[in-house]
C-alpha cells in the first residue's frame, strides 16, 4: 500500500523506536487495533460548503488500542466515491497533533479534498473516508468506510501557490518582471495595498517569470484570464480568496499617526509600494499628559470605515526586536485599546521634536513601522 503520507516523519518513527526498546534492547510491539466504528459523520451525510473561516466539520470514531497500552496516533484518510485507500487523495491528521480520536476539518479544506476528488466548482459528489491508526509506523485501517457527499464552493481547483500583480495601472507598470507580489495570508488567499491608475488595466499572474496563469476579476469572482480596468486612481487593498473564487476590495483614503491622550493625528502621505511616511515633522503645542503619555497607534480611513493598526500583542516599552513594531488591523476604534499600544522611545515628551515615521504594508515583509526622533 502507498501509505508513506500517513507516516510520520523518520525523526519521529525513530524516537518512537528507541522509546520502545527495553532495558535489554528487546523491540516491543507497535501493533495497534483497528478503529471499529466511526461516529461523525453519519454515513451518506450531505455539505453545502461554507466560505466562513469558522464553517467546519467534526469527525469523530472509536479510539483505538496499543498492544503496549500507550498513545495511539490518528489520521483521517479520504478518497474518491470508488477508491480503495491504497492511495488517498488526502490526509489530515487528528486532533492534538494525532493524539485524539477526532478531527476538526475547516470547510475550505474539505472544499480542496473535494476538488482532489474530481469535484467540480460549485458543484457535488461524493468522496469516502475512514480512519488509519498507528504508532507512528504501521498504519491499520479502521474497519468501517463512510461516504461524504460535498457541495464544493464555487473556488479553484488549482490554487496558485503565489500572486503577483501586473499591468499599466499598478506601480509596477505592464513589465512582468516589475509584477508586485503580493502577500499569502493563507493556503490560496492573497492580499496587497498598492496603488492603481484611472483608465489603465490590471490583471493578477501566478508568477513574474515565463507563461503563468492570468486572472481578473468579473463581478463578484475571479476568473481565469482578461484583464480588470481601474476606474479611479487611488490607492486600494485588494484580498482575493482562490478556495471560494471571491475577492474584496477597499479604496484607502488616508494614514494617520495617531496619539491616544491627545486625540492627535498626523496625516501620512502614500509614498509607494504599500508604504506610507513622513519626514521631518515637528510636533509643538502639547503640554501635560497630552505630551507625556507616550502610546500611539495608527489610523486608517477606508471606503469601508475607519480600521485601527496596532501592535500584535505587547503593552510595553520597546525592547529593540524588530517584531516588537509588527502590526495588525483591528476593527475596534477606540482611543484607549488593551495591549494594542506602542511606547515612544523618548521619555521627555512628544512637543518639540522632529520626526520621521514610516507605516509600512509592503507584502514582502512583515506589517511594520518606524518610528525615528531627529
Amino acid at each position: 500500500m502507498k501509505l508513506s503520507a500517513i507516516k510520520l516523519t523518520i525523526i519521529s518513527a525513530l524516537i518512537l523506536t528507541w522509546a520502545a526498546c527495553s532495558n535489554d534492547g528487546e523491540v516491543r510491539d507497535f501493533g495497534v487495533t483497528a478503529v471499529s466504528k466511526l461516529y461523525e459523520p453519519s454515513n451518506n451525510k450531505a455539505i453545502v460548503l461554507q466560505s466562513s473561516t469558522s464553517a467546519i466539520l467534526y469527525f469523530e470514531w472509536e479510539p483505538a488500542r496499543a498492544e503496549d497500552s500507550g498513545n495511539v496516533l490518528y489520521e483521517v484518510a479520504f478518497d474518491k466515491a470508488d477508491g480503495d485507500f491504497s492511495n488517498p487523495i488526502a490526509i489530515v491528521t487528528a486532533d492534538n497533533n494525532g493524539g485524539q480520536p477526532h478531527a476538526t476539518l475547516t470547510h475550505k479544506q474539505l472544499n480542496r479534498i473535494a476538488a482532489l476528488a474530481g469535484i467540480e466548482s460549485a458543484m457535488q459528489g461524493t468522496i469516502k473516508w475512514t480512519v488509519f491508526s498507528s504508532k507512528g509506523i504501521n498504519p491499520v485501517k479502521a474497519e468501517e468506510e463512510r461516504m461524504l457527499t460535498l457541495t464544493r464552493l464555487p473556488g479553484f481547483a488549482d490554487i496558485p501557490g503565489s500572486l503577483y500583480i501586473t499591468g499599466e495601472a499598478t506601480e509596477g507598470g505592464a513589465d512582468l518582471a516589475k509584477a508586485l507580489i503580493m502577500k499569502k495570508v493563507a493556503d490560496g488567499e492573497f492580499e496587497i495595498y498598492t496603488k492603481l491608475t484611472e483608465g489603465k488595466t490590471f490583471k493578477f499572474v501566478s508568477a513574474n517569470t515565463g507563461t503563468p496563469t492570468e486572472y481578473s476579476l468579473s463581478g463578484e469572482k475571479i476568473v481565469e484570464g482578461g484583464t480588470t480596468t481601474a476606474t479611479k486612481t487611488g490607492i486600494y487593498k485588494y484580498y482575493l480568496d482562490f478556495n471560494i473564487g471571491s475577492f474584496s476590495t477597499k479604496e484607502v483614503y488616508k494614514v494617520n499617526w495617531y496619539l491616544n491622550w491627545s486625540q492627535k493625528k498626523i496625516e501620512l502621505p502614500y509614498k509607494g509600494f504599500g508604504v506610507w511616511e513622513i519626514t521631518n515633522y515637528t510636533i509643538t503645542g502639547l503640554t501635560g499628559n497630552d505630551n507625556t503619555d507616550d502610546r500611539y497607534k495608527f489610523r486608517m480611513e477606508s471606503s469601508t470605515g475607519e480600521t485601527e493598526w496596532r501592535a500584535i500583542n505587547n503593552d510595553s516599552k520597546p525592547t529593540g526586536n524588530e517584531s516588537y513594531y509588527y502590526m495588525v488591523e483591528k476593527t475596534n476604534v477606540e482611543q484607549w485599546t488593551n495591549n494594542q499600544v506602542w511606547k515612544s522611545p523618548s521619555t521627555t515628551g512628544w512637543s518639540d521634536k522632529t520626526y520621521d515615521v514610516t507605516f509600512s504594508l509592503n507584502p514582502e515583509r512583515p506589517y511594520t513601522h518606524n518610528l525615528v526622533i531627529k
